[in-house]
């Protein structure tokens, strides 16, 4: 868990610094990953429940995209994002906008087709 923290500021840091440099205009996936990573905990069964940290990036990652091009990158980089980890749990990720209060314009599924998500 600590390690994980100190990964998340280091990736919240890196973004802020990325963002400062190019400007905020499109979504990155770097945006994507930092909002994410403290959910990693909960979607691999270790913590019972989202922790707040988490929650609040779900709640960051439904206002990012804007129109259907950033919807289906945003749904890209949750895939890849998602990639990287061993011992993710479907059940878990499924539920989690549900589970924070903030519904996602896609569904969290490991298998969910980017490409299909409605145009805006």
């Amino acid at each position: 868990m600590k390690g994980t923290l100190v990964a998340a500021v280091v990736l919240a840091a890196l973004a802020v610094a990325l963002l400062a440099v190019t400007g905020h205009g499109a979504v990155t996936c770097v945006e994507v990953d930092v909002n994410l990573l403290p959910c990693v905990e909960y979607v691999t069964g270790k913590e019972a429940k989202p922790p707040a940290l988490c929650c609040q990036g779900v709640k960051r990652i439904r206002a990012l995209p804007a129109g259907t091009a950033e919807r289906r990158f945003v749904c890209e980089c949750i895939k890849k994002a998602a990639a990287r980890f061993d011992g993710l749990k479907n059940d878990a990720i499924r539920d989690l906008p549900a589970v924070c209060g903030s519904p996602l314009p896609f569904p969290l599924a490991l298998d969910f087709d980017c490409i299909t998500i409605p145009r805006a």
